[in-house]
């Protein structure tokens, strides 16, 4: 009974913290992000303590969380700085990455047949390379997107917040970020590197 989008769980189903994630990750599910809140932590609250808990380990200092889903509230709220730095960090797991990075999943729906759930995040679809991440809205803050593109070995992490034409920006942002790249040869191969004696 959570606002907003939802996997639409009902009394007695039961999915994995697995589906729950990728319900709550693809289809932004707030029904499946208050089921692993309160699984993990007892309550929102004390769940919400342990994500500014997090926040602050990571150096997220202008950020303050009040609920699992991002649903607006009083003293909920975050920088595009401080939601790359988390989002740099949960890429650094790889159940995150493999969740994010998917298109659409399937899984049980309350009637016995299956449920598609469809990632909302289109930069998978529109952006060569793009592996993630999140997509959000609510009315007060308008589209906000954290997306990520991988090329060559170097993974690059874009946050628009109230941006109106999200896709475009991330696409530009992605592409400005990748033209910064430059590849250098450092050494030839089977080229000896130092003489073995230590360095002063």
């Amino acid at each position: 009974g959570v606002e907003g989008s939802s996997l639409y769980l009902q009394p007695g189903e039961q999915l994995t913290v697995r589906q729950l994630l990728e319900g709550l990750m693809l289809r932004s599910a707030n029904d499946a992000a208050e089921m692993l809140a309160l699984e993990t932590a007892g309550s929102i609250e004390a769940f919400a303590a342990l994500m500014n808990e997090k926040a602050a380990a990571l150096g997220a200092v202008n950020t303050h969380f009040e609920n699992p889903h991002g649903l607006d509230g009083k003293e909920h709220y975050t920088t595009a700085r401080d939601l790359a730095q988390i989002a740099a960090e949960a890429m650094k797991t790889e159940l995150f990455r493999e969740i994010v990075g998917q298109r659409s999943v399937k899984m049980p729906a309350p009637d016995g047949g299956m449920r598609v759930v469809a990632n909302h995040n289109k930069l998978l679809y529109l952006y060569e390379g793009a592996c993630g991440i999140k997509t959000g809205f609510t009315k007060k803050c308008g589209r906000c997107l954290v997306g990520a593109a991988e090329r060559e070995g170097v993974e690059l992490i874009s946050v628009t917040l109230s941006a109106s034409d999200d896709w475009n920006d991330h696409k530009k942002l992605f592409d400005y970020g990748f033209s910064k790249l430059e590849n250098k040869r450092l050494a030839e191969r089977r080229m000896s590197v130092g003489d073995g004696s230590p360095r002063q």
